[in-house]
């Protein structure tokens, strides 16, 4: 019996591709397939290398470069000869003008509700994960009895994505400086911005019941970490690139030491992982990854977006999409 694969595309930023790609990964369980991750984009290492293994231990052997020249069906069929290429240029090349589009993935990506997809290579992409679209096929699997999704996501993140040597050492550094019981903030305020005024207001809340409590700050702002220093004595943060401009960091087109800067962004996102609370936005993967990987619990947890009706009504639209 030949050996079936599922190319695991990418595209956006690292909490959108790490969970996606856990989707992917659940999705090769099921089917019996053989999953590659395929971050070449040009995000988060040089374009055209990879940068999954690079910021990851994994278990994964088969390489892209395997792949790239194969000669046999591909699943979307439109991925036929373009086994190298990004999701970004095949969406500029097939659908230039639904890279905002909530039902883009469907064109790229494997039927995720068909197990039985015939092709040799099978490409799996989605902006965001597609985990409902799974939840028949997980239930009556064995492996995943008894198990919730977040669960079955944290067994995921723990199996393909255990940062290098040096995001595991940053990690631990920083937690021992941090001490007992740190309060995370995450504030993606760039391409995106959380309403700043309401997670300030609810880390201030926070900070009267415990003063000296320490707090761990994660943001692509500049401006929001220097505000925040000014404010708050017992905070800290890394020290990583911050564009002044207000332009998002993570992308193909941008100009700074990328696998560095990915790197960094997950030592934020496991410090995050580990905090006693986390002040966050439901509609970050980043701040949700972090959420998976630290099992935390509702009661941990301030999401500055609960009570959105735009974010609610996004969330709603992806979610059946």
């Amino acid at each position: 019996m030949r050996r079936k694969i599922l190319l695991i595309k990418g595209k956006g930023g690292l909490g959108n591709r790490i969970l996606s790609a856990v989707c992917g990964l659940i999705y090769a369980d099921l089917s019996g397939r053989t999953p590659v991750i395929d971050w070449r984009d040009g995000s988060y290492a040089p374009l055209g290398d990879n940068a999954y293994p690079l910021l990851f231990n994994t278990p994964i052997k088969s390489t892209c470069a395997e792949i790239d020249k194969a000669v046999c069906p591909v699943a979307p069929a439109i991925w036929t000869g373009y086994l190298k290429a990004s999701t970004q240029d095949m969406i500029n090349k097939f659908m230039p003008k639904a890279h905002s589009s909530p039902k883009a993935y469907r064109v790229f990506c494997v039927d995720l509700e068909d197990l039985n997809v015939p092709e040799d290579i099978a490409v799996y992409w989605s902006y965001l994960p597609k985990f409902r679209h799974l939840t028949k096929q997980i239930r009556r699997d064995l492996r995943f009895t008894g198990r919730s999704i977040p669960c079955i996501i944290k067994e995921y993140l723990d199996r393909y994505f255990t940062p290098n040597v040096r995001v595991r050492r940053e990690v631990t550094r920083l937690t021992a400086q941090l001490g007992a019981n740190p309060i995370g903030i995450h504030v993606r305020y760039t391409d995106r911005k959380i309403p700043l005024n309401s997670a300030l207001s609810i880390l201030r809340k926070r900070l009267m019941q415990v003063p000296d409590q320490p707090i761990f700050l994660a943001t692509d702002n500049a401006h929001v970490q220097r505000k925040m220093k000014m404010e708050f004595a017992n905070l800290y943060h890394i020290n990583k690139h911050l564009p002044d401009n207000g332009e998002r960091l993570h992308w193909p087109a941008t100009d700074v030491a990328k696998l560095l800067e990915a790197e960094n962004a997950l030592i934020d996102m496991w410090v995050l992982s580990k905090c006693t609370r986390l002040i966050y936005s439901r509609q970050s993967t980043f701040s949700q990854t972090s959420v998976y990987l630290g099992n935390m619990a509702r009661n941990q947890l301030d999401d500055v977006d609960r009570n959105s009706p735009k974010v609610l009504l996004k969330q709603l639209i992806q979610y059946y999409a």
